[in-house]
């Protein structure tokens, strides 16, 4: 864990306009610094960086936020990851908490393994220069079209033929044995001697989510080994089903594009993003799994399966899509010519013709299945009855149900049926797969459970056991919170982030009149806190409490807007970033040509929100008392809330009068 004190000094060390730059080209225009935004397609520049301010903001799709916001949103990084990003940059030290002994010692391990991965990834690499490396591995790339620049940027390499050429390099370098076998990269035999697993084979590291090597994949160049791949096994630093070859280097195009491609092999995507389609990852010697389709999903919801269009290929992307679809995702797919795959297709093909070919001929996954299916029913009744129930189980898995209901229609359709059959058998394969998964769960519950009874009987004696007491539920006053509150409470915190620091000047006739001006910030706090009430959107009461807490250390406005953009929870950053926007763009002349028109602007509007919002407060009460009321037949109980009632209407009315004036 990072200390706080460090943490500070990493986001005051950090200049956002210097990481903004590591990555985007900007240009200065007047205070601010703009560019073309890395976070979506654009031609006319809506990204602007204010150094001044310490943040950058996307005016076309409203990202927004701090130097380690940057770091978080480009490179896909959780808040500790982005912290350790920048400390690197700026050379800042970072001594971690006190952790316990076990704690330091699985986090040590980890990283020697991680360490030993790196080494024999930078050795393959190396190997390319030895005559053995060139005249076969270097040979082999270049004879595949890959190129000396792509080499580099991917580390590819070359394992040499010695029985233990990296082994023996690396504990030279001073690596323990015990780190290179818990890599995967040396096995011990029987009678102990260590020998290398990756031999005579072109190299292809596996890469995580953070950049760092954590697998190989080996393929052999001789037509007479049986075993044409061989994968790193699995490790503590490598799990197959969760890994993607190039994701490290795809994921920000994933994102940006908000669409990703899936090919199959290793020479498939490497000389895909060579080509510039850079939004494509393979699965790594594993059919796709369900833990890669949410590792994609954390980037895009949009993927175009482009496999060979051979009957494995074919048979292959159907298997992916059953796996897609319960995600949530839209999926396509694209079949390249016979005889082509995605490798070959892009050596002999332009960008232009690639990105051409996949828009014209990817295709929805129902009419690719309904298609393929029906050319194998080739006619046949009872053929085609199993297909138009296959494609209705296919239609099952998706969660949506209005997409649900587009693709019945279309299916129907296409086949000349009454869209309810397919409908009927859809509720059928959803409800049937309900019941699995809860008789799946039930028999989770009653394994625990005979889990626990043996492991209470071990304690106590089972008539020595206290029975469990259940609190009573306390029904809920705020039952409308987002349909209500929501909007006016947003009204409240935009105030707060764009204004909070301006002073509120009411003339002496105003009731709201004092001597001494508070600025918003204050008022609002007065006017919210009075009472002891808080928001009640769990989101925006988390970045009111964070703003409050800022204000009250006596940090400036834009120290406050800063830290709440430097948030490790990127639900207030979210609301900052939505809510804050005209604060840091020229805009006070949407309202008014001079700073005293902005605040007059604010004596109006700041207490006719508030007012607004105990308005509607009083009338939830109400509503709850009325609901109260029908449900008791207690006369006690009854007058004490009509006596409530009596009191809040009075007050409701009240109220209504001071907004409308």
């Amino acid at each position: 864990m990072i200390p706080q004190e460090t943490v500070n000094l990493i986001l005051e060390t950090a200049r956002v306009e210097e990481v903004v730059g590591d990555f985007v080209s900007l240009k200065r225009r007047g205070a601010s610094l703009v560019a073309c935004c890395p976070f979506h397609n654009e031609k006319t520049p809506s990204f602007y960086v204010t150094p001044s301010k310490g943040i950058y903001k996307c005016f076309g799709c409203g990202k927004a936020g701090t130097a380690v916001g940057f770091v978080m949103e480009y490179e896909h990084l959780d808040y500790p990851a982005a912290l350790r990003y920048l400390a690197q940059k700026y050379h800042i030290e970072i001594q971690e908490e006190e952790l316990s002994a076990e704690e330091i010692a699985n986090r040590q391990r980890r990283e020697s393994i991680l360490l030993v991965s790196e080494f024999a990834h930078k050795f393959f690499y190396e190997q390319l220069q030895t005559p053995e490396g060139k005249n076969v591995g270097l040979a082999y790339y270049h004879a595949r079209g890959i190129e000396d620049a792509t080499i580099a940027k991917w580390g590819l390499g070359w394992a040499p033929s010695g029985r233990s050429a990296l082994t023996d390099a690396a504990i030279a370098a001073g690596y323990k044995p015990e780190y290179l076998i818990a890599a995967g990269l040396t096995v011990q035999h029987e009678d102990g001697s260590l020998a290398d697993r990756f031999r005579e084979r072109v190299m292809f590291p596996i890469h995580s989510l953070a950049g760092r090597v954590i697998a190989f994949s080996g393929r052999t160049l001789k037509s007479d080994n049986p075993a044409k791949y061989v994968n790193s096994p699995e490790t503590e630093i490598y799990v197959k089903s969760k890994a993607l070859l190039g994701i490290y280097f795809a994921k920000s195009e994933i994102s940006r594009q908000d669409k990703c491609i899936l090919v199959e092999g290793n020479v498939d995507v490497i000389t895909m993003q060579q080509l510039g389609v850079t939004n494509v990852v393979a699965s790594c010697g594993t059919s796709l799994t369900v833990e890669q389709v949410r590792l994609i999903h954390r980037f895009t919801n949009n993927m175009t399966i482009m496999y060979d269009g051979d009957s494995a290929g074919i048979h292959a992307a159907i298997r992916g899509t059953d796996l897609v679809l319960p995600e949530g995702m839209n999926v396509r797919i694209v079949l390249l010519p016979e005889g082509e795959d995605p490798d070959s297709f892009g050596r002999t093909h332009s960008l232009q013709e690639v990105q051409d070919y996949i828009a014209a001929n990817e295709r929805d996954f129902i009419s690719f299945k309904t298609d393929l299916l029906l050319e194998e029913a080739a006619g046949d009744p009872y053929k085609k009855s199993g297909l138009i129930n296959d494609i209705a189980d296919t239609i099952a898995l998706i969660p949506d149900a209005v997409q649900r209901s587009v693709y019945v229609q279309e299916t129907a359709a296409k086949f000349g049926m009454e869209a309810q059959i397919i409908f009927d058998r859809i509720v059928k394969t959803r409800e049937r797969a309900r019941e699995d998964a809860e008789k799946a769960r039930e028999r989770e519950v009653r394994r625990a459970a005979r889990a626990a009874d043996e492991g209470l009987e071990e304690m106590a004696p089972a008539e020595e056991m206290d029975a469990p007491e259940f609190m009573p539920v306390r029904p809920q006053e705020i039952v409308f919170e987002n349909k209500l509150l929501a909007p006016l409470e947003a009204d409240i915190l935009s105030f707060l982030l764009r204004y909070g620091d301006l002073p509120m000047k009411f003339e002496t006739d105003s009731e709201y009149y004092t001597e001494e001006v508070s600025n918003v910030t204050d008022f609002i706090r007065g006017a919210i806190e009075e009472d002891g009430s808080e928001m009640q959107n769990t989101v925006y009461r988390k970045t009111y409490d964070a703003f409050v807490d800022a204000y009250c250390e006596g940090l400036d406005q834009d120290g406050i807007i800063r830290r709440l953009f430097d948030s490790p929870d990127p639900e207030i950053r979210k609301v900052t970033a939505d809510l804050s926007i005209e604060k840091y763009q020229i805009t006070v002349q949407n309202f008014t040509d001079s700073m005293m028109s902005v605040e007059s602007w604010l004596v109006n509007y700041v207490p006719k929100t508030i007012l607004m919002y105990a308005e509607r407060r009083v009338q939830m009460k109400i509503d709850f008392l009325k609901d109260s009321l029908a449900k008791t037949t207690d006369s006690a109980e009854q007058l004490k809330i009509m006596q409530a009632l009596v009191k809040f209407q009075k007050f409701q009315r009240e109220l209504t009068k001071k907004i409308k004036k």
